[in-house]
């Protein structure tokens, strides 16, 4: 094991909070980690903004990742900011900036006070829950891209992708319609049982006068008419399609109902036979779009449905004519362009390396966590990530026909959403229903007859009325309203609640490996061989510091406690090691083909085989010292869960990293269900298998290399540990830190369909209590205002208590 008796002294930024390696940022007695925090300070101290600190002390985000400013030349073409902004004249602009870096009050309260530091902010207003910025901006004493480089100057650089230069300039729907019918169906409802009152206490006719009674049956008319042509008209419209296509939902039984009851009730007060109905035929249609509103309900701050559009930058920088970098959208991209990238930056289209070398980083779409080596002359894809220095390449194809967007093409993102084919129990009943409560009234009126039409129709109408399933229409959106809202307290969000029908359906499960079951927090380093004196360990240490690459950063962080040397000489191989070179020692550090080109003499040896890792061999002055073993391990809680769904499910593992740790998941998997060096066709078509078979499948993933197979599966979960950043297409974004609970969500899951099944067993015992009195002739108002709306009640109730008895025993949060 390494060691060292010098020991980094605990200072932490001003700014950020990030630990500083040395003083050499110190601004008013202030120790900064870098520059740009430094700079941050100083221009919220000029502005006299330093409030901001005492709001929540080190609040503010790191600035040691500063991109470049001349990234932002793009923000001055007219065409983009035409796009990407809401509003644009020669004196205003408005426009909406996703930044992912605010996290705090102090964040809101900097953000929200933009015009002190830039007197061209007229207006900025935060929305913290999805991690925007409004702003309106006078053009005429600022631009838009002096403010984007001022809030990137003070750490809230916003996040403008591709997606938004495909923005339509229609408006979002912000559909209140739903809202305004419940709200019209609940008013009438109201009015109409004040009015009906006298005839709650009272049947005789002596209890009201008849002109009393004329009045309030027309304003009872009056009120409930909009209920019919507006509050109603989705179930009515819904009913009517079904019918023309030859189907039967569950909105056929409620329209039957819906059109007796309203029917019946306008004859009785009509012809001054009865009351009427219409306190039970606003109330039914009050409490059934209070279930349409829980069913409804999805999480607008989450996106869903992401493409290659929401990860790809908005703009690069092109190599001009004249040798000068010039930033242009990346629609503008075609072949034969030049353009430079730098560390981190992602490749927007298929190029062609036109510098000598680079290192590539394709995580991001194969899920190899290994950086490659390219040299001049290779084709780099689209979605690769420059690794190390900066790289020119030449694009070779547009945007749209690069490998990354390829995948597009697949049938499986042009299949309508899975939810739109999702057939529910409730629908799948709705036919039997249907035909029973139509048997059980024709014969009821038949019957009836002997008694004169007008006693049989009466019957008739009564059995539609109280036979209408409201009640049963309400058991699913209430149940599976509760159960998404529990599983969005336990880091589990669904898009639509029809989803976890599907959910409880899964018999297979299908993991990717790299950043899903492994967790960057979680890297195992270990040292084998002889360990390095002090002063070689100091320079190990500042030069892997120093190293862009992954595995020379992990290298790195387990040496923390180690204070760094600057070496005199250090150069890095992209892809394959580093090299120093101070006081009179030769280090190297990398892969075994960089230790042996340079001293081919030297015997590798690797001990404590099988290495179940990445490795970073040592060799100093022609001696092999040993090599670092890094490993990413699985994230906590994941050891039981998998064990515990082993004997559930069928489980297997697809990833695009090299078989390196094959021998670590094989306990977990089984030899035969692991599957790696997976490109994302490869992982579709490994769903589409499964499913050719009868599976249902569902796939737990988190990289755009997992986006085909998200959407192929019949559930698919992506894992993000920021729900608010960007993740692939699925049907649910789980929390890195929910996924050990996924077998209980499973299981919380299942148990929703039984209570479903069960409170349609509670609806129906209503129905057939009211059809009791409906066949006999005896529903009269009273009963009919008192049983409609306590079976729908009822409903609500059991559902809202059995779902949270059942999620509290299976140890799921119920409450925040």
């Amino acid at each position: 094991m390494l060691s060292s008796d010098i020991v980094i002294p605990d200072q932490l930024c001003y700014h950020c909070g990030e630990s500083c390696s040395d003083t050499s940022h110190s601004y008013d007695d202030k120790h900064f980690c870098c520059n740009g925090c430094q700079v941050a300070y100083k221009i919220l101290k000029e502005g006299d903004l330093c409030t901001y600190y005492e709001l929540d002390r080190n609040a503010g985000v790191s600035l040691k990742k500063l991109k470049r400013r001349e990234k932002f030349d793009y923000l001055e073409d007219q065409e983009v900011i035409h796009k990407i902004s809401d509003f644009a004249d020669d004196k205003h602009l408005s426009i909406n900036l996703y930044i992912p870096g605010i996290h705090c009050a102090s964040c809101v309260w900097l953000l929200e006070n933009l015009s002190v530091l830039d007197e061209g902010v007229l207006k900025s207003q935060v929305n913290f829950l999805r991690r925007e910025l409004d702003l309106l901006i006078d053009i005429r004493s600022s631009s838009l891209r002096s403010v984007v480089e001022l809030l990137t100057t003070i750490g809230y650089q916003p996040e403008i992708r591709f997606e938004k230069l495909d923005r339509t300039d229609t408006p979002i729907n912000k559909d209140r319609s739903l809202w305004l019918k419940m709200g019209v169906a609940g008013f009438a409802f109201g009015n109409i049982m004040l009015f009906s009152f006298p005839d709650y206490l009272n049947n005789s006719e002596n209890s009201l006068g008849i002109e009393f009674r004329l009045i309030f049956g027309a304003l009872n008319i009056l009120l409930a008419l909009p209920v019919l042509l507006y509050s109603s008209q989705d179930y009515l419209r819904s009913a009517i399609a079904a019918i023309r296509q030859g189907g039967i939902n569950l909105d056929v039984p409620i329209s039957i109902g819906i059109a007796a009851l309203f029917g019946r009730s306008l004859y009785e007060i009509l012809s001054g036979t009865g009351a009427g109905y219409m306190d039970s035929f606003t109330g039914l249609i009050f409490f059934l779009l209070i279930g349409k509103m829980i069913e409804k309900k999805t999480f607008d701050r989450l996106s869903f449905d992401r493409d290659y559009r929401s990860y790809l930058p908005i703009a690069v920088n092109r190599i001009t004519e004249s040798g000068q970098e010039q930033s242009v959208s990346i629609d503008k991209l075609s072949p034969g362009l030049t353009i430079r990238l730098r560390n981190q930056e992602l490749v927007p289209c298929d190029c062609i390396l036109e510098s000598e070398e680079a290192c590539m980083d394709y995580s991001f779409i194969t899920g190899e966590s290994e950086p490659v080596q390219v040299v001049r002359g290779d084709l780099i894809y689209a979605g690769g990530r420059i690794s190390g220095k900066s790289a020119l390449l030449r694009t070779s194809r547009e945007v749209e026909n690069s490998y990354l967007t390829r995948l597009w093409d697949n049938k499986a993102f042009s299949a309508p959403d899975k939810e739109k084919v999702i057939t529910s129990f409730a629908d799948r009943i709705s036919p039997i229903f249907t035909y029973t409560v139509l048997a059980i009234a024709l014969t009821s009126g038949i019957w009836w007859l002997q008694s004169g039409m007008e006693q049989a129709l009466s019957v008739f109408t009564a059995v539609l009325i109280i036979a209408c399933p409201c009640a049963l229409a309400l058991s699913t959106p209430f149940t599976l309203g509760s159960t998404l809202n529990i599983f969005s307290l336990n880091g589990l969000f669904i898009r639509n609640s029809k989803l976890i029908e599907s959910m409880a359906n899964t018999d297979t499960i299908v993991f990717d490996k790299t950043g899903t079951l492994t967790s960057p927090d979680q890297i195992q380093v270990e040292y084998h061989g002889t360990a390095p004196d002090p002063v070689i360990s100091s320079l190990l240490k500042g030069a892997l510091s120093e190293s862009v690459h992954p595995l020379s950063r992990s290298v790195a962080e387990y040496l923390k406690h180690i204070k760094p040397a600057k070496s005199e000489h250090y150069n890095e191989f992209p892809g394959r090691g580093i090299q120093i070179e101070s006081e009179n020692h030769i280090i190297l550090a990398g892969n075994s083909e960089l230790i042996k080109s340079t001293w081919p003499f030297l015997k590798i040896t690797e001990e404590g085989s099988p290495v179940s890792g990445s490795v970073v061999h040592v060799a100093v002055d022609q001696q092999y010292l040993g090599y670092f073993e890094i490993r990413k391990g699985l994230r906590t809680g994941l050891n039981a869960l998998i064990v515990s769904l082993k004997d559930l499910f069928r489980l297997y593992l697809l990833s695009g990293d090299n078989s390196a740790q094959a021998p670590y998941y094989e306990p977990y998997f089984g030899k035969d269900h692991i599957q790696f060096r997976q490109s994302p066709e490869d992982k579709l078509n490994f769903i589409q298998s499964l499913q050719n078979s009868d599976k249902h499948v569902m796939m737990v993933g988190d990289g755009l290399n997992d986006a085909g197979a998200l959407k192929q599966s019949n559930f698919g979960i992506a894992l993000s540990d920021d729900i608010s950043s960007f993740s692939p297409a699925c049907d649910a974004i789980i929390e890195g830190s929910a996924l050990s609970s996924l077998n209980r969500f499973i299981d919380f899951s299942k148990t929703s369909m039984k209570i479903i099944l069960f409170s349609f067993f509670l609806s129906l015992l209503y129905n057939i209590t009211g059809l009791s009195f409906a066949v006999t002739g005896q529903l009269s108002p009273l009963v009919a205002a008192i049983l409609m709306p306590l079976s729908s009640v009822s409903v609500m109730v059991f559902t809202f208590v059995t779902t949270r008895f059942f999620a509290k025993k299976m140890g799921l949060k119920i409450w925040k």
